[in-house]
């Protein structure tokens, strides 16, 4: 078998379900040889001539076989009263409405449905199967977002994919919404949504993100982040291209300005194209609050975001090459904290932030709010106790606390990520290059910035591409909710107007 062989399993044609219940049944045996944890249950039905049938399923999915409340204990106990034609009737019409079946005519299928999570029925004599929807896999009750917000629904994306899409539909009550599924990995059928709202998303990024989920194969999918790493623009680059949330109000609200969604089974986290770099900067509330204060925090949020790349760069630099530009005092101030400290400026200054690094890697990893205490006590301990052992100088302590702070405020975790690693870049060049290292770097993040694209479209939109006749609504500012007429350039053209006032 070839490299690739290795990983996949081969094609081949799908086998068509018989007509002999026996020959159903040794396939299925075969194929499920060691699944203790899968059920194959033969029964005969019918109240004077039995008929013989089967049933597969995934142990914990479906409940009680016999039980009145569910959609296959109904059809069962119906079964058990009718003759064995009138079950072949039902099973040809399946116009009874007692369960949500569906037919399947491959044995294929009719593993893969009950792999899924529901019950698959066979009968003798007919050549198809009924897959008979039922409780499925366990899983979360909603659970509250981690997005933390001051205004807006508390609700938030669980591991069903099926839950997690109802979410969004109960927020966008429009059959316009639509919701197509493809299975992602030769192993593991990973169901992945795709949301969209029809007639408005581009046609163009519809066909683009169908193209690029069929792109490739893989043994296996378990997670969103997996899907977002094979199908980005760019793979190299730190800054994301895919907007992630756990808010369904989110996903909704993006999906009304014209983008797409993709939500993965077993993931909280839903996947919004394209991804812009504003995007990133932007909470579920902005559009919750008044436009002024809203304003202030999204400017507060782009200073954030200097402050996390450039201060420590821009600290050394000033220390070591350009210290006119400071006051003589200040000057003053800085030599005499750094006395004794026996490491250059970069040494100290990279030191300390490696340290805060594993603090905070160390507070995410450690359960419960024991934590968040490791965090900040950690961090004040192992700061002034670093300071008093003369280790690194008062002053580059806040510097790094400063930096966090920033980086802490950015509202998209993986967004933030990307900086917490320029910060680095940054350093170095302003310790060895100065205020020109600092240009430096920033026309070259500029321009990679400038020249990345999320699924065809600008990433620094509406930053650089502006059409005639469409306000920018999306920028730094917010502007008023009774101005936000238009939508933004991701939906369709003839499809721009969101709002518009009635005559009195």
């Amino acid at each position: 078998m070839s490299a690739k062989g290795n990983v996949m399993m081969e094609d081949k044609e799908k086998t068509m379900i018989f007509e002999t219940l026996q020959k159903n049944e040794d396939f299925i045996r075969e194929a499920c040889r060691n699944c203790d944890d899968i059920k194959i249950r033969p029964m005969r039905l019918g109240e004077r001539e039995k008929v013989d049938c089967l049933i597969i399923y995934v142990e914990v999915t479906v409940p009680n076989m016999m039980l009145d409340d569910s959609a296959l204990g109904k059809m069962i106990s119906h079964f058990w009263e009718v003759e064995p034609e009138q079950i072949q009737a039902f099973i040809q019409e399946n116009s009874l409405g007692i369960a949500d079946v569906k037919r399947l005519y491959t044995l294929e299928d009719a593993l893969e449905g009950m792999l899924t999570g529901d019950a698959v029925f066979f009968m003798d004599g007919y050549p198809a199967a009924l897959k008979i929807s039922s409780r499925g896999y366990p899983g979360m009750d909603v659970p509250e977002a981690e997005e933390k917000v001051l205004r807006g629904s508390r609700e938030g994306f669980g591991d069903s994919v099926k839950t997690n899409s109802a979410l969004v539909r109960k927020r966008l009550r429009s059959t316009g919404l639509k919701v197509e599924e493809v299975q992602v990995g030769v192993r593991t059928n990973t169901t992945i949504q795709i949301l969209y709202v029809e007639d408005l998303v581009q046609e163009e990024l519809l066909q683009e993100v169908k193209s690029r989920l069929n792109r490739f194969e893989i043994d296996g999918v378990v997670d969103s982040g997996m899907v977002e790493q094979l199908t980005e623009d760019s793979w190299i680059s730190p800054f994301p291209q895919y907007q992630t949330t756990e808010r369904p109000d989110r996903v909704a609200q993006e999906l009304l300005n014209g983008k797409m969604a993709l939500l993965c089974d077993n993931s909280p986290a839903a996947l919004i194209v394209p991804g812009a770099f504003c995007s990133f900067l932007e909470s579920s509330e902005d559009w919750y609050n008044r436009f002024e204060m809203i304003s202030f925090l999204r400017i507060l949020r782009y200073l954030a975001v200097l402050i996390a790349t450039f201060l420590p760069g821009l600290y050394l630099a000033v220390i070591r090459f350009h210290t006119q530009v400071l006051p003589a005092n200040l000057i003053l101030s800085f030599a005499q904290a750094r006395g004794g400290v026996p490491f250059s400026s970069v040494a100290e200054l990279f030191f300390l932030e490696i340290s805060f690094e594993l603090l905070r890697e160390a507070g995410v990893r450690i359960p419960g709010p024991l934590g968040n205490a490791i965090g900040i006590v950690g961090g004040l301990i192992v700061g002034q106790a670093a300071v008093e052992a003369n280790l690194v100088s008062p002053i580059v302590v806040m510097i790094v606390a400063l930096t966090a702070m920033g980086s802490l405020t950015i509202p998209n975790e993986e967004f933030a990520s990307a900086f917490r690693l320029l910060k680095y870049f940054f350093l170095f060049l302003g310790g060895y290059l100065g205020i020109y290292g600092l240009v430096l770097g920033g026309y070259l993040v500029l321009s990679h910035l400038a020249g990345l694209t999320s699924f065809g479209s600008p990433y620094l939109i509406p930053f650089i591409r502006k059409e005639k006749n469409q306000a920018v609504q999306h920028g730094i500012l917010r502007i008023p909710f009774r101005k936000r007429e238009q939508r933004p350039i991701y939906a369709r053209r003839e499809q721009r107007l969101r709002l518009k006032w009635r005559k009195q």
